[in-house]
């Protein structure tokens, strides 16, 4: 199978666990290093010096940390000291961290020290639930949306860090919750093991366990790394050993349940996310429309038009979110509710989205400002937008909308399929003009879809030819 195939492989199988809800996330070293922090050799270069030995030789590092502990006569001064001072030292997030926030994941797992993971859900405006001692499992926080257990501690805490040998040798006991936990979570979520290296032994642990009480019953999960690179100065003969030794590493996996994609640089790893993201949030469709007049169209035409679009979207599967647009709001409200409600067991949150405009200044606060936040935020979900008419009146002039202008803009910027109605008219009519002048937006499209887009600006068409197509291409952009 060719790289690109596999790639697109995966990301269809993430895609499915996020919209089931059962994806979760296992981190090691290799998600934090891009942000600035070291790996474990690099963090115990100098506890190795210290005590004779070189780094480059050794294999087993938490045996070396071990060593330097029983040198110490059982002070681990230095090596609490060097975790405070790798760990605590200002990093930028990375854009791995940023999307896997941003992404509807609950539960991350990590073997990292640092506050990466905590630090970008918190910036996506969640609020993470850190668990890094056993008593911690007991509680839980108030509205969490994520839980983020660090099986080997936390950085505000090194003395309790697993790191030397005695530390691992005593987990099972002491730390057996977690073992637990990660048990249960092995078996009912599928797992995303990025930059990991397997070579943990707690997780060794417990990923023999499950795979003996479930080999036949195992869930997929799945892994992203990168492949071993010829280093310089090393002899060819050495470099495809290692190469040969990482694709038996990566068969013994399968035993696991674990499917390993092999990437040539880290930056694949961003553009697998991000593919990710992108193909999540298309079955999120933004409804931008304003309407004080129709055109040529009547206004029960055009009102029943969204409404059998907005219900047909959430037939198939969409979630729809709507700023309650002048003239078309109701009517997408209408439709996508009477399609919930026809469900059995249909829950509103789960494919409506609402967020009403303020329309009068109350506060300090400049209300046009305010509106630039709330759209930010409203097409931050969305990955398709649609946009019909765009027209306002004030003192009996018709006028372009401004606002769905903007709201054209953001979603260029977030990445969103653009769709404006241009049959409709208006600013939709004008945007529509602007994607078919320029190549670039949209530039995914098939030809079949590029054919079915032209249809979009045809006013020719009837309003029930132009829904029947925009569905058609939604449904393919999700493929």
């Amino acid at each position: 199978m060719s790289k690109k195939k596999e790639q697109e492989r995966l990301v269809k199988k993430l895609v499915k666990e996020l919209n089931s809800g059962t994806l979760a996330v296992f981190a090691g070293a290799g998600l934090s290093m891009p942000a600035g922090y070291v790996n474990w050799r690099e963090l115990l270069r100098p506890i190795a010096e210290e005590i004779e030995l070189s780094i480059e030789k050794e294999t087993d590092l938490v045996t070396l940390a071990q060593y330097y502990y029983n040198q110490k006569q059982a002070n681990r001064g230095a090596i609490n000291q060097a975790l405070i001072d790798e760990f605590s030292k200002e990093a930028e997030i990375t854009e791995n961290h940023k999307i896997l926030a941003r992404l509807p994941i609950d539960t991350y797992w990590t073997t990292n020290y640092d506050k990466l993971i905590e630090g970008a859900l918190s910036q996506a405006g969640k609020i993470p639930d850190v668990k890094y001692d056993v008593k911690q499992l007991v509680y839980t926080k108030p509205k969490r949306d994520a839980v983020i257990y660090k099986m080997h501690g936390d950085v505000d805490h090194p003395g309790d860090a697993v790191i030397i040998k005695d530390d691992y040798e005593s987990y099972h006991v002491k730390m057996q919750p977690f073992l637990s936990a990660l048990g249960g979570d092995l078996i009912s979520k599928t797992f995303l093991f990025i930059g990991l290296s397997f070579s943990d032994p707690n997780l060794d642990y417990i990923l023999s366990r499950v795979r003996v009480s479930w080999s036949r019953n195992q869930r997929p999960h799945y892994s992203i790394m990168r492949k071993v690179k010829r280093e310089e100065g090393e002899s060819l003969a050495d470099f495809e050993y290692r190469e040969r030794k990482q694709e038996l590493f990566v068969q013994d996996l399968l035993r696991f349940g674990i499917t390993t994609t092999l990437v040539e640089e880290y930056c694949e790893i961003t553009d697998i996310l991000s593919e990710v993201e992108r193909k999540y949030k298309q079955k999120s469709v933004f409804i931008s429309g304003a309407a004080s007049e129709f055109g040529s169209f009547g206004k029960d035409e055009a009102e029943s038009f969204v409404y059998e679009l907005s219900r047909s979207l959430v037939n198939n599967g969409s979630k729809i979110i709507s700023g309650f647009g002048l003239g078309i709001g109701s009517a997408v409200i209408t439709g996508a509710l009477e399609s919930i409600y026809s469900k059995k067991g249909g829950v509103i949150h789960d494919q409506l989205i609402l967020r009403p405009f303020p329309q009068s200044q109350v506060g300090s606060e400049d209300l046009r400002e305010l509106w630039r936040s709330y759209r930010e935020d409203m097409l931050s979900y969305a990955g398709v937008a649609i946009f019909i008419f765009g027209n306002k009146k004030e003192k009996g002039e018709v006028f372009l909308s401004g606002g769905m202008r903007e709201e054209y803009e953001i979603a260029k910027t977030k990445g969103a399929v653009l769709l404006p109605v241009g049959a409709t008219g208006y600013m939709a009519k004008e945007l529509w003009d602007e994607v078919v002048a320029d190549s670039s937006i949209n530039s995914f499209f098939s030809d079949d879809i590029k054919e079915k887009f032209a249809i979009l600006g045809d006013e020719e068409k009837s309003l029930d030819d132009i829904r029947a197509t925009l569905l058609e291409i939604v449904d393919e952009i999700r493929g």
